[in-house]
Formats: C-alpha cells, sequence, structure tokens
C-alpha cells in the first residue's frame, strides 16, 4: 500500500512538473517564407535580404553589380 501511495505522490509531482514547463514556455511559431531575388548577371536566386540591387536589377555579389546584367543569365 505505501509503494502505491508513493508512486501516486511522484506521478502527480511529474505531472504538475510538466505542466508548468509546457506552460512557462513560448510556442514556437513556424518561420515565414523569406523573398528570393535572381542575380540578373549569372542567374543565382538567393535571399532578397542577401542581394546587391542597382537600378532595380538583383546582384550576388558586388563583383556582378560591377558586371552588370547579362543576357544569358540562368541558361
Amino acid at each position: 500500500m505505501r509503494v502505491l501511495l508513493v508512486l501516486l505522490v511522484v506521478g502527480v509531482i511529474l505531472w504538475l512538473l510538466a505542466a508548468r514547463s509546457r506552460a512557462g514556455s513560448p510556442r514556437k511559431s513556424k518561420p515565414q517564407p523569406e523573398a528570393f531575388a535572381r542575380c540578373a548577371h549569372c542567374g543565382v536566386h538567393l535571399p532578397i535580404n542577401d542581394a546587391v540591387v542597382d537600378r532595380g536589377n538583383a546582384y550576388c555579389s558586388e563583383a556582378h553589380r560591377l558586371a552588370g546584367p547579362s543576357d544569358h543569365a540562368g541558361s
């Protein structure tokens, strides 16, 4: 009988600790989709935040921005 009582008390304590930790932690939100751009020189796709933008064109690097757009980008 004592063993059952001890197991019951331990089970209730573990259940309360688990409920407390779930309530205290904020829910993780799903990451939002990120906009991508295509380099006007070589055609590589990269996040728009990493792109070098010049006159409405996105480039993957400063060297490609200086080289300018290419007619065969992505081919």
